[in-house]
């Protein structure tokens, strides 16, 4: 039997990330603009790395990482700050993807 160690809302910080566990796996590449960036399986669930590579190779090429102006509904404010997210199925598994800055993170749902 699998024990689940995922995280309650209760224990998530400013930005909605979860405790890095023990056995997430990091992975690391360079921005079209030369920055470091990484790619985060805060899963638990022993993701393949080929996938999360593609993953991490897609967000570099689509140009996802770095600071993003978000506007609110077309409002006149500008938040720098506020993490991009979305969700990404890997396998048979869906899970959330957050992008702030220069790291992404999957996490599951």
């Amino acid at each position: 039997m699998k024990r689940d160690t995922r995280h309650t809302a209760d224990e998530t910080d400013a930005l909605g990330w979860a405790p890095l566990r023990a056995d997430a796996v990091r992975l690391r590449g360079v921005t079209r603009r030369g920055r470091p960036c990484e790619l985060v399986d805060n899963s638990g669930d022993g993701l393949p790395v080929p996938e999360l590579q593609a993953i991490l190779e897609a967000l570099i090429a689509q140009d996802r990482f770095g600071f993003v102006v978000v506007s609110a509904a077309g409002g006149a404010t500008l938040d720098l700050g506020r993490p991009a997210t979305g969700h990404v199925q890997i396998a048979a598994g869906l899970y959330r993807l957050i992008v702030h800055r220069y790291t992404a993170r999957i996490e599951p749902f």
